[in-house]
């Protein structure tokens, strides 16, 4: 399949989306995967390099634009009793995980996929209802710690599968405790030196700016924490969402610059991103009674213990309503689900058919849960469907 044929399918698919979002009520995100998925399955859309590549970037953009949604110096819990609900959701999250590792003495990989998180399609709901409803508030606070844990999750992971718990494995975890310290300090002086030196900011993002040197310095940032990840051989996915939160926290005078590179990303590049997971199944696991098995009991052990963990944790504090929406919304970790069972295959640590039960388990409970979000959202909350 020729890169000119490839080209255009994902022109062609990323303008439709939104007309078959809109005539069908299903959301933007998963009319993207289901499209992608055609694509695939008729040949339309192969896996190439530039294709993955575009990917890739589009990913990292989506997670930069997490990072945006976070301002670090005032991020936190505003009320104690929040901090000790949202201890107890985690720690009731892993207590659950580790209870269905024990009992069914599976792989580690399922200890670490079930309790994982992933702000990718968190983020696309962010997009569509806004964030200051609570359970979308909440939600996008919680994601942000349980993304950061699942990064270390997956770094050990990684590392043990790959060294075993060696001091090679050591340096490696060695090396993300290190480079957080770093970011730490490294955000604290720029605190310092933008105080003592207020007119850096504008200097670097100027009030009137003909020039989009905004967007400049944001792209240049992420792509600079990015290859400093690729350095340091961490995962690319936290530079450019401590990227994002740098940019959040130190240049809030460029009020227009969030929606400037919102509309760009939910424009072109996160579709592509989206599209590109759903080309990446083949509808044939669809059908496979035993990997549709096997992906029903991955998806419904993600969301059940979401689901439990979230009425212990908060449903004194949000309501029934509420808390049935942070679950569900939570519960959507697609792509490092779809990593953690990369990682796991190549090292021999899950078969085939659990590779593609895991794939099958991320897509299509990001599929159905969007819907069910929309359909419930719309019951909820009648006169409140609209951003």
């Amino acid at each position: 399949m020729s890169n000119t044929v490839v080209i255009v399918t994902l022109s062609l698919l990323v303008l439709l989306s939104p007309f078959l979002s809109r005539v069908s009520k299903i959301p933007v995100v998963v009319v993207e995967i289901l499209l992608g998925c055609v694509a695939g399955y008729f040949g339309f859309l192969v896996e190439n390099e530039m294709f993955k590549i575009i990917a890739k970037v589009g990913f990292l953009y989506l997670m930069f634009l997490a990072g945006m949604e976070v301002n670090l110096k005032e991020f936190g819990f505003a009320k104690s009793s929040l901090l000790r609900r949202t201890i107890i959701y985690f720690t009731m999250l892993y207590a659950c995980s580790l209870t269905l590792f024990l009992y069914f003495n599976l792989s580690p990989v399922y200890l670490v996929a079930f309790p994982i998180f992933s702000l990718g399609m968190l983020m696309a709901l962010v997009k569509e209802y806004g964030k200051n409803q609570p359970w979308l508030a909440l939600a996008l606070n919680i994601g942000i710690i349980g993304e950061l844990v699942s990064i270390m999750a997956l770094t050990i992971l990684s590392g043990g599968l790959e060294y075993g718990y060696t001091r090679e494995f050591a340096f490696k975890l060695g090396g993300l405790f290190a480079f957080l310290i770093g970011f730490v300090l490294f955000f604290r002086g720029m605190r310092i030196l933008f105080w003592w030196y207020p007119g850096l900011k504008t200097l670097i993002m100027p009030h009137d700016d003909g020039k989009d040197q905004d967007v400049r310095f944001s792209m240049a940032l992420m792509f600079i924490m990015v290859a400093a990840m690729l350095y340091l051989k961490i995962d690319v996915v936290l530079g450019a969402f401590l990227a994002g939160t740098f940019v959040s926290a130190y240049f809030k005078h460029k009020t227009e610059l969030p929606e400037k590179l919102s509309s760009f990303g939910f424009g072109f590049l996160v579709p592509i991103f989206f599209i590109h997971v759903g080309s990446t199944l083949a509808l044939d696991a669809f059908t496979d009674p035993h990997t549709l098995g096997l992906a029903l009991f991955i998806a419904g052990a993600i969301i059940g213990i979401r689901l439990l963990s979230s009425f212990v944790a908060y449903s004194g504090y949000l309501g029934v309503k509420n808390t049935i929406l942070f679950s569900l919304s939570d519960s959507m970790p697609l792509t490092f689900t779809v990593a953690i069972a990369t990682l796991g295959y190549e090292a021999n640590a899950i078969t085939h058919n659990e590779y593609y039960a895991f794939i099958v388990a991320s897509m299509g409970s990001g599929i159905v849960l969007m819907i069910t979000i929309k359909i419930l959202h719309g019951f909820f909350y009648p006169k409140k469907c609209e951003k």
